[in-house]
């Protein structure tokens, strides 16, 4: 896990846990003591100037205090990677069993007599397991630490480069940064260090990472003390140090605002970091995919707990030799043990990850494959994403509907000078200004001060001053927002009181552009009489504002978003769009993707709504409009309160709370940095298709791996049945112990290339989850049908192939029983690959990949090999009549057929497979 994942974590751990914290003291009072120091102090400490630092500081710094990156969970060494591939419950149990072997086999053997061969064959089954997974571990954290350097977060800092005349600002990776870079915020920007403000304007930080309070407080360019204009005093924080109003902290991010900074801590020598070390050593938040393959994992070593001892006991009571029951009941124990099972999952996830970053998908987590299949419910944003992210400016109308070229202008001095994040909206009124050569002409206009937008207002206000320093407040936003701080309106050189009427009429109009398919904002003015005029103005300041006209944008769909959402719809993912934007421009939009939008369900009424109420009403709205950055995470966790499996499509500031809290949060590679740090998983391109396509691979990944599980359980539950039967019966075990764990040892080989193979198209069209119930149910379903074939095979050989005439006649027989079952076993366990893997019939109607049904191919063959190999005497083995083989063929047709009758069967009751 890199710097990326950390915060998320952190985030989601840090307020449980910070106000336990003990360290960190030395830092929190440094911080505050640079807090209340002078900037002329401040750039003497940390060996600042305010034009810059040069390359050659920049070097020797990154030497001295290392890159700007906190704690956090990278990829250990190989040789420790190699270590923990051995902690495995399964290859615990293997190892445990290999000591009793050794016990019961050469210690307690008598001499002459000690037996090597099981231990061998144990050690060297925990040897592949763990080397494999090993590699493939290995290998998947190498390829996502390359996917995860495709998607880096920058910031703004001013270097004296050089050749250079003077010095520049320019975009540099964040762990590049060091004490006493001058850095640039704005809005969307992550807190790339400890910073002491230089100079702010109207500067919001959420603190949310740090003290999880989701409210913005308001940072300004002073001295230390608590600042009285915060929008919100945190009490919950874990000290007053986080209160500092001209300090921001590393891994906070800008609401709303600009400011100029000086780095005055990087890495772990700032506050996060010194959480971050704590942090760390505390386990991670188990997901959903970890306590799938938590519970599968213990559902089969209970299973082998209580199978193992009835084994032994049979055995012993039976046959008289102790010993040899132990013996025998430990590779039973073996044959249950599923040892490839985390090679498997590892190879799965990594394979799905590098398949989705050839279709532009970067994967941050790789138990997000998993979770991507599992998704049931997509909520996305609007703009951008069922829309192009292109926005145009239709129109600019006075309050009659009459185009106005005054309105644009006035629109034009608003977005062309405010500082913050400019929108698509912005962007698209200076490029018509610019196209109707509007811009040139407002020159004499210079910029005073701005109210930046945030998602509360709805809207953004600039003052401006003309060549003879007359000021005039220019404002845009919201409609509703919008008339809520006006009270006049101007059509022409009249200006009348904004009254009921007026207001009505006002918001009709609006009403008609949106159900047109226009976003609609209004352009207010108000003019700052000359005893009125100052150098800074705050939100206070925005009343009394004139309504002087409309801007009407077209955001037009994309052509690919109605394909995307029937895609989608098809494989069982429900879309709904959350969005900040107005109802009735987002019904028209969805109408036109072919989403049918229903009744959309607006913020004011999200946040009216209970808890109970909201999980009953998100069941059936598609559209959520006119939403707070928290109430899009409510309706998120709502949703997952049903029992839904969601995940959040989104790329701005908005929407970092509703991709943390979902169960895959996807962003985009041009998102606003706390979304992408935010995120699980980053597209490189913004489409609907590509998810649709990542939904897919996330099903065939999750698919493969129940694929391992249920074939596993299935026969081992089959193995043992077939056992306990045998040693009822049977006056010698059915097999040596050699023999089950030679057998398990080929069989676990055959299932190494089950990551490569395909699933059938049904499967992945509907979500997946983790259920170790399902999985018992399936064990006990298909594995006797394998056992009725067992036990018909100890019949033949009993009767047709001599093993009963021999033990009559001399107590011989055995091996003729063992060679015969091994044979058989195998043959059986490696065909139920094909059985199991597909709800359809093998070979006919799904085939598997060639790499598994080459690997199920070789194990048969060497299965039948052995018994005529130059080993066949050492292990006890003895070759067949040629005529066996014609009544295994009977027998596999015959177990083929009533596999498949049983999966029918199996099917129309539980109505599906897997």
């Amino acid at each position: 896990m890199t710097h990326h994942d950390s915060i998320k974590t952190e985030s989601r751990q840090i307020g449980f846990i910070s106000n336990a914290l003990g360290k960190g003291e030395k830092i929190s009072a440094r911080i505050e003591s640079e807090a209340n120091n002078s900037l002329e102090r401040t750039l003497k400490n940390v060996g600042g100037s305010l034009s810059g630092l040069t390359e050659s500081q920049v070097s020797e710094r990154l030497t001295r205090h290392g890159f700007n990156e906190v704690a956090h969970d990278k990829p250990p060494h190989a040789l420790i990677q190699l270590l923990l591939a051995f902690k495995n419950p399964f290859v615990l149990v293997l190892l445990f069993l290999a000591c009793v072997s050794a016990v019961t086999d050469v210690y307690l053997a008598a001499p002459g007599e000690a037996e090597w061969t099981g231990i061998i064959i144990l050690v060297t089954m925990v040897i592949i397991s763990s080397l494999l997974r090993f590699w493939q571990e290995y290998r998947s954290g190498q390829a996502a630490e390359r996917l995860k350097s495709m998607v880096g977060n920058t910031a703004t800092a001013l270097r004296r480069i050089s050749g250079a005349n003077s010095p520049i600002k320019q975009e540099v990776p964040m762990r590049e940064l060091v004490p006493g870079d001058i850095v640039y915020l704005s809005a969307g920007d992550m807190i790339p260090a400890d910073i002491r403000l230089i100079e702010s304007r109207d500067l919001f930080i959420s603190q949310a990472v740090l003290t999880g309070e989701a409210l913005p407080v308001e940072k300004y360019d002073t001295l230390g003390a608590v600042s009285q204009k915060s929008v919100q005093v945190n009490e919950q924080a874990p000290s007053d140090l986080l209160d500092l109003a001209n300090i921001c902290f590393m891994g906070t991010n800008v609401v709303s605002g600009t400011a100029t900074a000086i780095v005055v801590a990087t890495g772990a020598e700032t506050y996060f970091g010194s959480l971050a070390r704590n942090v760390v050593s505390h386990k991670r938040i188990e997901t959903s995919f970890d306590r799938g393959v938590s519970s599968v994992s213990w559902l089969l070593i209970k299973f082998m707990m209580v199978m193992v001892p009835i084994v032994f006991l049979l055995n012993g009571l039976t046959k008289g030799d102790w010993m040899s029951a132990l013996t025998f009941a430990l590779a039973v124990a073996v044959g249950l043990t599923p040892e490839m099972l985390p090679m498997i999952v590892s190879a799965n996830l990594a394979k799905g990850a590098l398949a989705m970053s050839r279709r532009k998908v970067v994967v941050k987590r790789l138990n997000s494959v998993q979770n991507f299949g599992a998704m049931d419910v997509l909520c996305t944003d609007k703009t951008g994403t069922l829309t192009q992210d292109k926005i145009i400016l239709e129109h600019h109308f006075d309050l009659q509907g009459k185009k106005d070229p005054h309105i644009l202008e006035l629109g034009w001095l608003n977005s062309f000078h405010q500082s913050g994040q400019k929108n698509l909206m912005d962007i698209a009124v200076v490029h018509r200004a610019e196209e109707l050569a509007i811009a040139a002409r407002l020159s004499g206009w210079r910029k005073v001060d701005e109210m930046p937008f945030d998602f509360v207002r709805r809207r953004l206000s600039v003052v401006v001053a003309d060549e003879h320093g007359a000021q005039m407040m220019v404002s845009k936003g919201a409609v509703e927002e919008m008339l809520a701080v006006a009270t006049h309106w101007q059509q022409g050189e009249q200006v009348q009181v904004l009254d009921a009427t007026a207001r009505a009429a006002l918001l009709q109009r609006a009403t008609d552009y949106n159900e047109e398919g226009y976003r609609v904002l209004i352009v207010a003015t108000r003019q700052i009489p000359s005893d009125q005029v100052k150098a800074e103005y705050r939100m206070a300041d925005e009343v009394d504002l004139v309504v002087r006209g409309f801007l009407t944008f077209f955001d037009p769909p994309k052509e690919s978003a109605a394909p995307a959402i029937r895609a989608l719809q098809a494989h069982g993912v429900a879309v709904k769009v959350l969005t900040g934007d107005n109802p009735v421009v987002t019904v028209k939009v969805c109408r036109d993707v072919g989403l049918d939008p229903g009744t959309p369900l607006v913020g004011r009424d999200v946040e009216a709504m209970d808890d109970a109420t909201l999980r009953e009403a998100v069941q059936f709205t598609t559209i959520f409009a006119k939403l707070t950055p928290l109430q899009k995470s409510r309706v998120v966790k709502a949703l997952q309160a049903n029992g839904r499996t969601v995940g959040f499509l989104g790329d701005g500031i908005n929407d970092a709370p509703a991709l943390r809290d979902a169960d895959v949060g996807i962003s985009v590679d041009s998102g606003a940095d706390i979304a992408k740090e935010t995120a699980d998983i980053i597209l490189l391109e913004k489409s609907l298709m590509v998810l649709e396509e990542g939904v897919i691979k996330g099903r065939e990944t999750f698919g493969n791996i129940l694929k391992y599980l249920n074939m596993t359980a299935s026969s081992n539950f089959g193995n043992v049945f077939s056992v306990l039967v045998a040693s009822a019966w049977l006056p010698w075990e059915p097999m040596l112990a050699v023999h089950l764990l030679i057998q398990n040892l080929i069989y676990d080989m055959s299932q190494m290339f089950l990551p490569w193979d395909k699933m059938d198209p049904d499967f992945v069209k509907k979500p997946r989850k983790w259920e170790a119930n399902n999985i018992r149910r399936f064990m006990i379903w298909m594995g006797p049908t394998s056992s009725v074939f067992d036990i018909t095979t100890y019949v033949l050989l009993w009767t047709v192939f001599g093993a009963g005439a021999a033990f009559h006649a001399d107590g011989g027989g055995a091996s003729i029983m063992h060679s015969g079952w091994f044979i058989e076993g195998l043959v059986s366990q490696t065909l139920v690959v094909h059985m199991l893997r597909t709800r359809k019939i093998p070979f006919l109607q799904s085939t598997a990949t060639l790499p598994v049904l080459l690997s199920t191919s070789l194990a048969i063959v060497v299965g039948c090999w052995l018994p005529y190999s130059p080993f066949a005497d050492s292990l006890g083995f003895i070759a067949l009549e040629p005529s066996y083989f014609g009544w295994l063929l009977a027998t596999m047709v015959a177990y083929m057929a009533l596999a498949q009758t049983v999966k029918t069967i199996y099917i129309r009751r539980f109505g599906h497979w897997f």
